[in-house]
């Protein structure tokens, strides 16, 4: 019984789709029958910055270690070596981040040695 309601129903389904799509046979020849699929455009891995410290003779070595530790959450071992790194070479790589997390953390840098009165210089370079 129900098997018997099923194939009623369809066909009724299929003389609906008949009256709408006009009664020739020309028009259930050109139908086209298919699956719709959507392509998906290839997302690309945002480019990376290295966030850099700059030496100067001014700003103390243990701000630099609170800089290294608060912003860039460091361990004060890694921030230590960082800021070695810093002293001897000029210039130190903080760590990587996309464009908007570096240019973040660079401003975050910069305001914090504006406010402890340092000249601490960081800035960002395409890694």
């Amino acid at each position: 019984m129900t098997y018997l309601r099923l194939m009623l129903f369809d066909t009724h389904i299929n003389l609906a789709m008949s009256a709408n799509m006009g009664n020739s046979p020309e028009d259930e020849n050109d139908a086209e029958r298919g699956v719709a699929t959507k392509t998906r455009p290839k997302t690309k891995k945002p480019s990376q910055y290295r966030v850099l410290l700059l030496n100067d003779d001014y700003t103390p070595m243990e701000f630099v270690v609170s800089i290294l530790m608060g912003i860039f959450k460091k361990t004060n071992e890694e921030a230590t070596q960082i800021m070695l790194n810093v002293h001897q070479n000029g210039i130190g790589v903080c760590g990587v981040y996309t464009f908007e997390v570096a240019e973040t953390k660079v401003a975050q840098v910069l305001d914090s040695a504006k406010r402890g009165g340092h000249p601490l210089k960081c800035t960002l370079e395409k890694a």
